[in-house]
């Protein structure tokens, strides 16, 4: 293996690394944001806006990031609605998000009794404090594995934004090989930053899990 190719490529890899970890992290906090929001809006059963997400959910599940990408970024400017690569790859990525963590979070709530809420309430909490101090805290330790799936999904998915001309890992991986046709060092720089971004975020959601689990 030359060394010496690896060295060269390096900045690249770093610099498509840091897009890639700022478009995983805005798109993943929106979707934890937009997941939540969604999930109580169906614990809660609030009228038209239960509508409203059910169909969100069922088209953001059911599309594909790329195709939601392919609207965003080709299908907007039509209507005069145009935003960066950037921009584009972070909505895409929440939209897809949403919805995931929006089940991750139902799962939870469903799985916290809905006489502790009652309770709440009857003992003269208002919704939003109960929601905060009974529900949340439990639901979460309950739903952590699911969200910590779609945050590693997430992070993968982003793999698909290079096809609004975003330099990302895949990106750059897909350059040198057009170019240099550096197949193996391309493809195995590409594997090894992924697992840098990956494994300390597996690790540390396991350990957080744990301890979740065991308040």
């Amino acid at each position: 293996m030359d060394f010496s190719i690896i060295a060269e490529y390096l900045p690249r890899y770093f610099d498509a690394t840091l897009l890639t970890l700022r478009i995983a992290f805005f798109g993943t906090v929106y979707a934890l944001i937009l997941g939540l929001v969604c999930s109580l809006v169906q614990y809660l059963r609030v009228p038209v806006a239960r509508q409203i997400v059910n169909a969100y959910v069922e088209l953001s599940r059911n599309t594909p990031l790329l195709v939601q990408l392919f609207f965003i970024y080709f299908g907007l400017p039509k209507l005069g609605i145009v935003w960066s690569s950037e921009n584009c790859a972070i909505i895409g990525l929440t939209f897809l998000g949403g919805s995931y963590m929006a089940e991750a979070f139902r799962s939870g709530f469903e799985s916290v009794e809905k006489i502790q809420m009652e309770s709440a309430r009857s003992l003269g909490m208002k919704t939003s404090t109960a929601i905060r101090y009974v529900l949340l805290p439990q639901a979460l330790a309950v739903a952590l594995p699911g969200i910590t799936a779609n945050i590693v999904f997430l992070i993968k998915e982003t793999s698909v934004v290079s096809i609004i001309a975003l330099p990302d890992l895949m990106f750059v991986t897909k350059d040198i090989i057009g170019t240099d046709y550096n197949t193996w060092i391309a493809l195995g720089m590409l594997v090894v930053f992924y697992l840098i971004i990956l494994l300390p975020i597996s690790l540390i959601a396991g350990k957080v899990e744990r301890r979740m689990r065991h308040v």
